[in-house]
């Protein structure tokens, strides 16, 4: 079994620890946030140049426009949700990361899809999708549930 020494405590399942999801439903809300502007900003010299040639194609080049957002954005996540942190720009700021129950490191395209699934789940459950951390354990999102995942605070991890 795992033991480790968290606060001068001996924890045997480090992420059975309670105090690592101490406020972590708020850290994400907020994170998510942070993240939102920044992918917003990132677009920002994307679209420039997808403006540039639409007009040099005479506008077909326009049509670039509607995979923008999610390109940009999955790209931010597998730079940064799949890089060695295993936590966005949001997510560090926040204090917390992204930890695979069965130990393994959180790669690029698994990054990917939990991303993919929590805008799949958002999609179909808008704001409730939030509501599942208040009965699941670990403050665990449906997403999280499926691809055994959780969200932990960063700062409480050794």
């Amino acid at each position: 079994m795992n033991s480790t020494v968290l606060d001068g405590e001996i924890i045997t399942d480090r992420l059975n620890d309670a105090r690592l999801y101490e406020g972590v439903r708020t850290r994400r809300i907020f994170a998510f946030l942070i993240d939102y502007l920044i992918v917003g900003l990132l677009m920002i010299p994307f679209a420039v140049v997808v403006f540039l040639f639409g007009i040099l194609t005479l506008g077909l080049g326009w049509m670039l426009f509607a995979i923008l957002f999610p390109l940009v954005a999955l790209s931010y996540i597998w730079m940064t949700l799949g890089g060695p942190d295993q936590a966005t720009v949001g997510m560090r700021a926040m204090g917390i990361k992204l930890e695979r129950l069965d130990g393994r490191e959180v790669d690029g395209l698994f990054a990917v899809v939990h991303s993919v699934l929590f805008w799949a789940a958002n999609t179909v459950l808008t704001p409730l999708i939030l509501l599942v951390t208040l009965f699941a354990d670990r403050k665990r999102t449906l997403h999280d549930l499926l691809l055994g995942t959780v969200v932990a605070r960063a700062d409480l991890t050794p």
